[in-house]
């Protein structure tokens, strides 16, 4: 029987994976690892992107890489920071796409659990992190999870909108149906690349232009924060 996580459709569609040996062990690595070091996020919102965002909630697919490592940032969402936290440099530059995109004033806080409200999947590939050691958890069983975690969502009949921002997210294309689904990709929107095509690519108003074309409702990006 499939080990219980997750408290709504996603323990369906994903919860055999919880009993495979790779997830066992990344399970007994975890618990290691939270037990003598400084973990993000913290246990309890280690899946907060799939209780958010229900598989059958879910109209796009913001793909992350590994959590920030930084104290209090991370809470389970990919380039998401907790209320009063400082804006990390890539999510201030995601901000002024948005902001010249579809003219959206710069939010205060950076949390973005109102676009994970309205079925933005804000998917990290790994989903935990050692405090200030960036990809200490990379290689370690997170990725086959979340490239089955891909693979589920592009067999959805439903058109779903993927936004692949830099090399590593752009990666995992090969895991998409794109005869059925839209992809969007551009640099990440770190200071190193922003300049090499992220500025300008205009994410946010195309992927409603493609929910707009599919019939369905367009995304309120302005509304970065919960109802």
């Amino acid at each position: 029987m499939a080990k219980e996580i997750l408290d709504n459709s996603w323990q369906d569609v994903i919860g055999e994976e919880f009993s495979k040996p790779y997830y066992l062990e990344l399970r007994e690595f975890l618990k290691e690892e939270y037990a003598g070091r400084e973990i993000y996020p913290p246990m309890n919102d280690i899946w907060t992107a799939f209780e958010l965002t229900p598989y059958e909630s879910v109209r796009v697919v913001i793909l992350g890489q590994d959590p920030y490592h930084g104290p209090g940032q991370a809470h389970g969402l990919s380039f998401s920071v907790k209320k009063g936290i400082r804006k990390p440099p890539s999510l201030r530059n995601v901000f002024k796409e948005l902001q010249k995109d579809i003219g959206c004033d710069v939010p205060d806080d950076g949390t973005l659990t109102g676009w994970a409200e309205q079925g933005v999947m804000m998917l990290n590939t790994v989903l935990t992190v050692r405090s200030g050691e960036a990809h200490s958890h990379r290689g370690k069983g997170w990725e086959t999870l979340t490239d089955e975690v891909i693979r589920k969502l592009s067999a959805r009949e439903a058109p779903l909108v993927f936004i692949l921002w830099g090399r590593p997210a752009q990666e995992k294309k090969k895991l998409i149906d794109t005869a059925r689904h839209a992809v969007i990709e551009s640099p990440h929107p770190s200071p190193l690349s922003a300049n090499r095509g992220f500025f300008g690519s205009r994410p946010f108003s195309r992927t409603n232009a493609f929910l707009k074309e599919w019939g369905e409702n367009e995304i309120d990006w302005c509304r970065t924060d919960a109802r």
